[in-house]
């Protein structure tokens, strides 16, 4: 696994569940086989959208497995390795490159509120001992930590860091990264609301939320943004800025969950301290993913 396999629309989903919290292994396979069919270009699962904390070590390489089975190797498979502290991260990426996967996607870590230096130590470190590449996941607004551009840079260097989920809302910050990292290194948006900003700003493509639900519609958007057509990309994803705003109301996988058995994937079921969205966002989120739906079904 390179960087140059980093492209496109790789949809961050969620993990299916019964109501016993263990794996629905038949909705999994059901979500596997509609996202292939509508060309996704990877796979993101066991990340904050798939209740990585809330699942089981076992289940998380369960799903983990099950994701490579069914994918087939026909695109990458990075999971989320989302433990705060090294040795339990590692021990998690042992286990999902044991289960096959392409590259771990591993979280900034947290809670310690650690230095820059702290940051990019734990980064190299893990780099040099994981047994596959790895994306770093920055995602200031759930671990409290940024990480500074010039530190990213440092790291886009190492050749087992191939690339990065971008979550950082400020724009300048993801501009001043995109300065400076190595050329080889893979920027993926991992913003559903700025994914063609990242894009016209060089990132490579997106790990985006809600393309599980409809993949269709963000690789129009990629397609537009990459072949020159901003504008274009801008108005399309400025229609689903509903759809947004309602699958991100209440916290993410919840209200997506709701309605996935509109693409055939009934298994609602959250993992706590996560619940079912309120009925009125419910219904409202319905409607829209159903318009959306209809929309979608006339592009190449």
């Amino acid at each position: 696994m390179d960087a140059t396999r980093l492209r496109g629309v790789l949809p961050a989903i969620p993990t299916p569940v019964h109501a016993d919290d263990t794996i629905d292994v038949a909705a999994t396979r059901t979500l596997i086989a509609y996202l292939l069919k509508q060309g996704i270009d990877g796979l993101v699962p066991l990340g904050g959208t798939g209740e990585y904390g809330a699942l089981s070590r076992a289940e998380r390489a369960k799903m983990a497995a099950l994701c490579v089975e069914a994918v087939g190797g026909r695109v990458p498979v990075v999971p989320g390795v989302l433990d705060p502290g090294y040795h339990d991260a590692m021990a998690s990426g042992r286990a999902f490159a044991d289960a096959g996967v392409d590259a771990l996607m591993v979280v900034t870590p947290y809670y310690t509120n650690p230095t820059q230096a702290g940051v990019r130590d734990y980064f190299l470190r893990f780099a040099d001992e994981s047994p596959l590449p790895i994306l770093i996941y920055e995602i200031p607004y759930r671990t409290r930590v940024a990480i500074q551009p010039e530190v990213m840079h440092e790291l886009s260097r190492h050749e087992r860091i191939i690339g990065m989920k971008a979550c950082n809302t400020d724009m300048y910050h993801f501009l001043r990264v995109m300065a400076g990292v190595d050329p080889s290194f893979a920027v993926l948006s991992g913003e559903d609301s700025l994914f063609p900003l990242h894009l016209a700003a060089g990132a490579r493509g997106g790990i985006v939320v809600t393309a599980t639900m409809l993949p269709r519609a963000w690789r129009a958007i990629y397609e537009l943004a990459t072949t020159g057509r901003t504008a274009e990309a801008l108005a399309a994803h400025r229609a689903l800025i509903p759809l947004m705003d309602m699958a991100f109301a209440e916290t993410n996988p919840g209200p997506m969950k709701s309605v996935m058995d509109l693409i055939g994937v009934d298994a609602p079921a959250m993992l706590a301290p996560l619940v079912a969205p309120a009925a009125d966002l419910k219904s409202r989120l319905r409607a829209e993913v159903a318009r959306q739906l209809a929309r979608t079904e006339g592009l190449d």
